[in-house]
């Protein structure tokens, strides 16, 4: 399917762009929180023209209150609130818990096609397995890593960190790895393979999947209080 291989490259090809136009900006632009230097770009790799959008409403601000924080107070702290509506909150939150997940499954697909490696005679099922690995490891980094420098223990902070990111986490491999199944086993007679520009739209897909899964769980979360509004 010529057309579909256009449109993949044209996908792919937004998402480089926007990250290298956000990692530009970012990095002249510190955020509130120094986690969010690495997942915006990311955001805007698997996020078409939304995660550029996301990042000038949301990001660009969150940078311009710490520059205004800097400017009216002596002392340098890392900030973890802010006065944005509740749901961009929580849309910052989910980004946050998204690259983590995101990055693991960029890393894992690869992994798993290099290696040949099988689960049960099934790519699908060892991409799964190692992809959710590789998404919790990084997806709690990134959640202990948001939590700041604060005078909490190392292990309590771990804690906090599954605690505040697991859920979040599954809900958003729960939408990710549905659409990774319908490629795999629907779509197309043979899948697609990350050798490919098709795999990789199909996980831009995915992911973008993956956040809107992800978002009601964030809701819940950062309602509650498990984890903080971002």
């Amino acid at each position: 399917m010529q057309w579909l291989e256009t449109l993949s490259y044209i996908g792919i090809g937004i998402g480089v762009l926007q990250f290298l136009i956000i990692l530009v900006h970012v990095i002249s632009h510190p955020q509130t929180m120094k986690v969010m230097k690495v997942v915006w770009p990311i955001t805007g790799l698997y996020f078409p023209l939304i995660g550029l959008w996301m990042y000038y409403k949301l990001g660009v601000p969150d940078a311009k209150q710490k520059m205004d924080h800097q400017m009216n107070h002596s002392d340098h702290k890392e900030m973890h609130h802010s006065d944005k509506p509740f749901w961009q909150s929580v849309v910052v939150s989910t980004t946050h818990c998204s690259s983590g997940c995101s990055l693991g499954d960029l890393l894992g697909a690869p992994i798993v096609f290099l290696t040949g490696l099988t689960i049960a005679g099934s790519t699908l099922f060892a991409d799964y397995v190692v992809e959710f690995v590789l998404a919790y490891i990084l997806g709690i980094a990134f959640q202990y890593y948001g939590m700041g420098m604060g005078p909490k223990p190392a292990e309590e902070k771990v804690k906090n960190a599954i605690k505040a990111d697991t859920w979040s986490l599954i809900a958003f491999e729960i939408g990710m790895f549905a659409w990774m199944a319908l490629s795999h086993y629907v779509f197309f007679s043979e899948p697609p393979k990350p050798n490919g520009p098709v795999f990789w739209f199909m996980m831009q897909i995915a992911m973008m999947i993956g956040f809107g899964t992800s978002y009601p769980a964030n809701w819940y979360l950062v309602k509650k209080g498990v984890k903080h509004a971002m």
